[in-house]
């Protein structure tokens, strides 16, 4: 077979197939033109979510006359010029494809202008330009896309419900509205506005506009820096989740961006604080010299390489962690306003307030009435150190606490108020009340945060030694396991695992480390096999972090237990010095606060 060169129309019709996925990647590149132009307002218009027609118009610096054809020439740019060009990208656009790719698969008119002359009219079809006049000279660039995919009916099939595509080009105008909160951006579909961004230079307003005035409430300001990189933002507080991974914002020098090992690094600071499969809201500012980050690596430019990943890995991590360290983490149990009070509350909300020092510094709820407490002290703190009783009923309760290695057990034991139980609610919730109101605590969790911490630190340094068995494990596997094992065995003869051939594709273990805890030994030693299997490594950490889960979860007291006043004083006094207390190792809260405030609205006491 012959081999010959595309023509042009082809080319731009296969280059669209990479750039122009869906009406929101059109929005995507010309909305990242727009920001490139210097625009302060963008405005955004679609009909029928953008199959039928996208206007993005601007008050940009426009294009001047001589440059309007070559704008829809593919590998036409402004953004760079040089091969060194590319490792110092500072724009988001830079490859030149968008709006040939996109006039090619479309109808196209574009009117622009630099303000200091009369603005340019141009008119495309499939790519090929059939008219071009003068117009108005409003600095600014709009550009109406119409009939998308008219020449390509095929990709039409491929996309979803209208309320699909109008859910991605909104995801994707708040993105950019949290990456560039200087830039007013208004979205409108059919005529109706669907989002508006205040344009005043206020990350936290637009998570408000985006999210609700309520978990504008409950974000946490945050700030990090390195030698190469500089991060801030707000990270929700743990009981505020969602149940996917969508509500996290990583923006690289004004860029959003999709990338699983920051997202992992999120994940890993929250750790615990989390429930089980719900996930937080964070958005991250990140800065860095543009040539410690590749972004040509993807035709969408949503994924990026960092050249010092762990290095801001790191960082992420330990930011979040050191903050949540300083914060009482405790959910207050607040009544429901009525809905017009509500916006009332909006209207007056505080951004300029410094997020960083209330959350250090929480501010008291409001009391009409403290309840009386002993003022005797001292009789109260004999109570917290009173020896374990060795009765029957309290076996469960004589794990000794881990202290916090890196902080004063006095300054860990400030996050959690002094709290005295008042009596228990279904054997299953200690009831206890301090001068800031009443507190419900859930003891299975609590024990489970206490024990959890406890084997934690004791799996964490564990003995190289071997326990012999005295009859021999034995495991079958598959042919295709048994090439992993064989591949990965010094691997798993350094963590203390020796598999001897048993015959066939059997094969046995006659010792195993001694910090495998008892009755957990077989579990464990298939966990790290699988895992060997699966990823080509081992990691113990995450075995132990999963054995620690597991016997906390298995050793701790259950419902329906009920614990005498002294079993749950000194629970109480063991979750105070644990590192989080305020959630189990699953991500349940262990503590619920309710105001005095509160309680006194609930019955009408106040109005």
């Amino acid at each position: 077979m012959a081999i010959r060169q595309l023509p042009q129309y082809l080319a731009n019709k296969i280059a669209a197939g990479e750039v122009v996925e869906r009406p929101a990647s059109v929005v995507k590149e010309l909305l990242e033109n727009s920001i490139d132009a210097n625009s302060t307002e963008i405005d955004i218009s679609l009909q029928e979510a953008g199959l039928l027609e996208i206007v993005v118009k601007d008050n940009g610096d426009g294009i001047t006359e001589a440059d309007c054809k070559k704008a829809f020439l593919r590998h036409a740019t402004s953004k760079i010029q040089y091969d060194a060009d590319l490792f110092h990208i500072e724009s988001l656009g830079f490859r030149g494809e968008a709006l040939a790719s996109i006039a090619s698969v479309s109808k196209l008119k574009m009117e622009t202008s630099t303000g200091e002359e009369a603005g340019t009219s141009i008119y495309l079809e499939g790519g090929k330009i059939l008219e071009e006049t003068k117009t108005r000279a409003r600095k600014g660039t709009e550009i109406t896309v119409r009939e998308l995919f008219f020449n390509t009916p095929a990709r039409l099939k491929y996309m979803k419900s209208l309320h699909t595509e109008l859910g991605h080009i909104t995801d994707l105008v708040n993105r950019y509205a949290l990456a560039r909160p200087h830039i007013r951006f208004t979205l409108s579909h059919n005529g109706k506005t669907v989002f508006k961004s205040p344009g005043t230079d206020n990350v936290l307003q637009v998570i408000s506009q985006i999210y609700g005035m309520e978990v504008a409430r409950n974000m946490v300001a945050v700030e990090a820096n390195s030698l190469d990189f500089s991060v801030s933002g707000f990270i929700g507080k743990p009981e505020v989740t969602r149940a996917n991974r969508n509500f996290m914002t990583c923006i690289v020098n004004g860029r959003y961006i999709k990338s699983l090992p920051l997202n992992y690094a999120i994940l890993r600071a929250y750790d615990t604080l989390l429930p089980i499969h719900r996930f937080p809201i964070v958005v991250l500012h990140i800065t860095l010299d543009p040539i410690l980050i590749d972004v040509n690596v993807h035709p969408t430019k949503l994924e990026v390489r960092f050249s010092k990943e762990k290095e801001l890995v790191q960082l992420i991590e330990g930011m979040i962690k050191d903050t949540f360290k300083q914060m009482t983490l405790i959910p207050e149990v607040a009544q429901k306003e009525k809905k017009e009070k509500i916006q009332t509350s909006q209207d007056t909300f505080d951004f300029t307030k410094d997020i960083r020092q209330e959350s250090k510094q929480p501010v008291e709820p409001v009391q009409t009435k403290a309840p009386s407490f002993p003022p005797d002290m001292t009789q109260v703190k004999e109570v917290f150190t009173t020896p374990s009783d060795k009765s029957k009923s309290t076996d469960e309760l004589t794990v000794e606490p881990i202290q916090n290695k890196d902080e004063p057990s006095e300054q860990v034991a400030e996050r959690i108020p002094m709290l005295y139980p008042i009596g228990q609610l279904q054997g299953t919730y200690i009831l206890a009340q301090n001068e800031h109101g009443l507190y419900m605590i859930d003891q299975h969790a609590a024990q489970e945060r206490i024990k959890y911490e406890f084997y934690k630190e004791k799996l964490g340094k564990p003995e190289r030694a071997l326990q012999q068995l005295l009859m021999p494990l034995t495991f079958d596997f598959t042919t295709n396991e048994v090439m992993f094992i064989q591949e990965n065995e010094e691997k798993l003869q350094g963590v203390g695992i020796f598999l001897e051939h048993f015959g066939g594709q059997t094969y046995a273990v006659r010792s195993h480390p001694k910090w495998f805890p008892e009755g957990l030994a077989e579990e464990m030693i298939r966990d790290i096999i699988d895992q060997v299997i699966k990823t080509g490594d081992i990691s113990i950490q995450a075995i132990r972090e999963e054995v620690a889960i597991l016997m906390s979860c298995k050793k701790s007291i259950k419902a329906n237990h009920y614990l005498t006043d002294t079993e749950m004083t000194r629970l109480l006094a063991d979750l105070t010095k644990t590192n989080d207390p305020f959630t189990c190792p699953h991500g349940r809260p262990v503590i619920i606060h309710y105001t005095y405030y509160e309680i006194e609205k609930m019955f009408k006491r106040i109005m």
